[in-house]
């Protein structure tokens, strides 16, 4: 029997609040009409964007997978490592099990999920770090190589670097291509255009409504190349979002306060950070607060050390309360930012700093993501549509973490390990 395609699409940064517009436009109402939206979709906690699509595609919260920042714990580099590579997620993935059960599996630039074996054709995501590095070198040895070099012949021209709108029309390009020459089983794609327009132009800024626009150009491109190939009625379509955004004004440095203190910080000629005892990890609209084992520096001590952050902190939380939200239960404690803030890690600017107004050469942001997934107006949403799937149906809630559980309900697969997330049984028929 033909195995039923399986279509993951997430559309970075977009959310429940963005549904009123977007719905207006012919591909997303299509999916409205069509298909059954879950409507307000709970991110993870941090929401940034390699969290939440480990949680996605594992059904796992953070602390359970522990892909619990975008990027790794090295304050001696001024640009840390993200977490490009899929053996440092703890747990099974969709395409562990989609390739045991004998699915020919694509990925298109999904992160975390770099030297994966389970992906036939995997164009990784991931960025040269290092002086020596450069694109081609690392996508070669991140990806699947043949596949990426047919896909780079074609589509490379479009592409300039990770600069939008030019990556997604690179991915549309080797998306279409992927279903259309390989025909894979399951097939992933993570499009960017939306939360890079936010973090730059705002949340409601002309440039993110253009990346509405162009994506549902793209969303009845795909939908028509499925339609041609006879595949559309059949497969399970799903479209998901990771997080929203939250428009900034200010970013805080909690580093330079402790910095400041006796024997918690060594700074570097570099202005990095070479060895700590205390040290403050960003996670933009959130932060982490770690304590090497064995210093003997109290909570109230950093919290006293903190306190000139008091008024653009909304609230800390216990590491066992970080825990309790899935977040890293290896911290110390973890701050929430007040409305407007988002929080780095570096010492590249001063302690506080304006986005409208930057007194450093950092290209700071004017919307970001991060923080608490319960905090209002911040939920993400999702799409799905297949022969199974209720019509002009709507759900109300549901989380990243049920996204995998549900997909593969629908085809009578199973994880072979606990996971976090629930089947959202309502949206079938």
């Amino acid at each position: 029997m033909a195995k039923r395609k399986v279509y993951l699409i997430s559309f970075d940064a977009f959310g429940y609040e963005d549904v009123a517009f977007a719905s207006k436009l012919p591909n997303f109402k299509r999916l409205l009409d069509k298909g059954t939206w879950v409507k307000k979709v709970q991110s993870t906690y941090p929401s940034l964007t390699y969290v939440a699509h480990t949680s996605i595609m594992t059904g796992l919260l953070p602390l359970h997978h522990q892909i619990v920042n975008n990027t790794k714990i090295q304050p001696e580099r001024h640009s840390p490592d993200w977490h490009w590579y899929a053996k440092e997620v703890q747990g099974e993935t969709l395409y562990d099990v989609f390739k045991r059960a004998g699915y020919k599996t694509a990925s298109l630039l999904w992160p975390v999920m770099g030297r994966n074996k389970s992906i036939d054709y995997n164009l990784a995501e991931i960025i040269p770090n290092r002086p020596w590095q450069n694109q081609a070198m690392v996508s070669l040895a991140a990806s699947s190589i043949p596949f990426l070099l047919k896909m780079e012949a074609r589509h490379g021209h479009k592409r300039d670097g990770i600069q939008q709108p030019a990556l997604d029309y690179f991915l549309e390009g080797v998306l279409l291509d992927t279903i259309r020459d390989y025909n894979p089983d399951f097939v992933t794609a993570h499009f960017l255009q939306l939360d890079s327009m936010r973090h730059y132009y705002g949340v409601n800024s002309e440039q993110a409504k253009q990346a509405i626009i162009d994506f549902d150009g793209r969303l009845g491109r795909i939908i028509r190349l499925l339609e041609d190939m006879g595949q559309w009625e059949d497969c399970l379509f799903v479209l998901v979002g990771d997080h929203y955004q939250l428009n900034t004004h200010t970013v805080v440095r909690p580093n330079h306060l402790l910095s400041r203190q006796p024997g918690w910080q060594t700074l570097g000629r570099d202005g990095t950070i070479k060895s700590w005892q205390v040290y403050c990890k960003g996670a933009d609209g959130c932060a982490y607060i770690y304590r090497k084992p064995g210093a003997k520096i109290t909570v109230k001590e950093i919290l006293d050390t903190l306190r000139p952050m008091m008024p653009m902190i909304e609230t800390v939380y216990t590491a066992q309360e970080a825990a309790d939200f899935g977040a890293d239960p290896n911290c110390l404690f973890m701050i929430e930012a007040k409305k407007g803030y988002y929080f780095l890690d570096d010492l590249a600017g001063d302690f506080q700093e304006s986005v409208d107004n930057p007194t450093s050469d950092a290209k700071l942001l004017h919307a970001t993501h991060g923080y608490h997934p319960a905090r209002n107006h911040y939920a993400t949403t999702a799409f799905y549509h297949g022969p199974d799937v209720k019509v002009g149906h709507a759900v109300e809630t549901g989380r990243l973490i049920d996204h995998a559980p549900t997909i593969l309900s629908a085809l009578k697969l199973n994880f072979h390990q606990y996971v976090d997330g629930n089947v959202l049984y309502d949206i079938f028929r």
